[in-house]
């Protein structure tokens, strides 16, 4: 049994520790709810815009649309977005898993002849591919430190580029989508090229008439490259507030597993004070016992 003075050392560590992860918690609490506004605020505006963007193309056909072409897969992108931190139970490794999943399993032809290559947002899993020798083409972690739209556009529009000049034949997105506090949802999206759901366009076709000028042709071209940036930038915001929600989740159990650890060491070291007082009183009455012999 470890003696006091090592478990009071102990239960002292432990009770800084709870402090520090009790801190973390009320942190990253604060952040989630900003978080969480943001990508509230946004969602309905991102689906009201695909909800018209799928409008406009159940009558004109997004086949000719440059965001649109279906080319032979010979190279392609996957977009990565974890955290520049720690500390957030699995919410980093589960989308590093998926993208290595994703490249090596479902492009796995195309990833043996090095035609798969990571964009990475987040520094985790820039540390975490590039110490393993994946091919990173690159990596905007700075910009998880000031998120905006105006910030993200520059990134998005080089990543619609890259797809417009053929240098990928598809890129996709691999992030964590924001639920609620305690549950985040991995997910992976085809940012381009731009998939036509047919059953979107059924439901929305006959159910809404609007009046379009110029034209619908002109729009929808217009339209698309501002609906990518919406939702490219909603993935960003989705990871943003599910990388708070998961923290501060993980913080919240790390600090109940410190009271529930403080607990059990004050039992342990109860236990070993009363032992210690017990073998001095047997010691004490041992020798006052040897005295009375002599």
């Amino acid at each position: 049994m470890a003696n006091l003075k090592e478990i009071r050392t102990r239960i002292a560590s432990v009770k800084s520790t709870r402090q520090i992860t009790s801190a973390m918690k009320m942190v990253s609490a604060a952040k989630l709810r900003r978080a969480q506004d943001a990508i509230m605020q946004l969602r309905p505006y991102a689906d009201k815009l695909n909800e018209i963007l799928m409008n406009l193309s159940a009558d004109v056909s997004l086949q000719n649309n440059v965001y649109a072409e279906v080319r032979d897969l010979n190279k392609v992108l996957i977009v990565v977005i974890t955290s520049n931190k720690g500390l957030c139970g699995g919410f980093n490794s589960n989308v590093i898993k998926r993208s290595i999943y994703l490249a090596e399993e479902k492009y796995k032809e195309l990833f043996k002849k090095d035609k798969v290559d990571f964009f990475v947002i987040g520094k985790r899993a820039f540390d975490y591919l590039r110490a393993r020798k994946y091919r990173i083409i690159a990596e905007e972690n700075n910009l998880l430190n000031g998120l905006s739209f105006d910030n993200a556009s520059p990134v998005i529009e080089r990543l619609m580029k890259m797809y417009i000049n053929k240098q990928y034949d598809r890129i996709e997105i691999v992030y964590n989508q924001f639920k609620n506090a305690a549950v985040q949802v991995l997910t992976t999206e085809q940012f381009l090229p731009v998939a036509e759901d047919k059953k979107d366009k059924t439901e929305h076709a006959f159910t809404y008439e609007y009046i379009f000028e110029p034209s619908r042709e002109f729009i929808l071209v217009r339209l698309i490259p501002r609906s990518l940036k919406i939702k490219f930038y909603r993935s960003l915001l989705d990871s943003f507030a599910a990388e708070h929600g998961a923290r501060m989740t993980a913080m919240h159990q790390a600090t109940d597993n410190a009271s529930q650890m403080i607990q059990a060491l004050t039992l342990q070291y109860n236990k070993a004070r009363q032992a210690s007082i017990t073998k001095e009183i047997l010691e004490i009455v041992s020798g006052a016992e040897a005295l009375k012999t002599k």
